[in-house]
């Protein structure tokens, strides 16, 4: 009975520090330093682009975001791609989950990258150690 238990508590707790640690890196911003070719028109100053599917929740909360903070900032500007028809953009950017969101600078290089929902304060930031911005 008690090496039932012993194992229950490890397995609890190990399932615990992954969710932990998943959660932490889920949406976060990291940089990144990628050329793009780009069939759509850059921002001014930078892109914020979106990978989103047509079931992904997540994908709407982030658009929100995404297009707000496009508005608040001169020079940004909001590209949504839907990633099921665009599979081949997806591969070769190794999209594994929506939403995906690339910040791009003016010249279209990737500059961060985050998979899962970004928070708006996140986009932000990553947007204010962009040059010129």
């Amino acid at each position: 009975m008690t090496t039932g238990l012993i194992a229950v508590l490890v397995t609890l707790g190990l399932a615990t520090l992954f969710g932990l640690v998943w959660q932490r890196r889920t949406g976060r911003l990291k940089e990144q330093d990628v050329r793009g070719e780009w069939d759509f028109e850059l921002g001014e100053r930078a892109t914020l682009v979106q990978f989103s599917s047509a079931f992904c929740a997540p994908c709407r909360a982030t658009k929100r975001i995404l297009a707000e903070v496009a508005e608040m900032v001169e020079g940004v500007r909001h590209v949504e791609i839907d990633a099921e028809s665009r599979l081949e953009l997806v591969r070769e950017l190794n999209i594994l989950k929506t939403p995906t969101v690339l910040v791009l600078d003016a010249s279209g290089r990737i500059v961060q990258r985050a998979a899962g929902q970004p928070r708006k304060a996140d986009v932000i930031a990553a947007l204010g150690r962009l040059p010129g911005l």
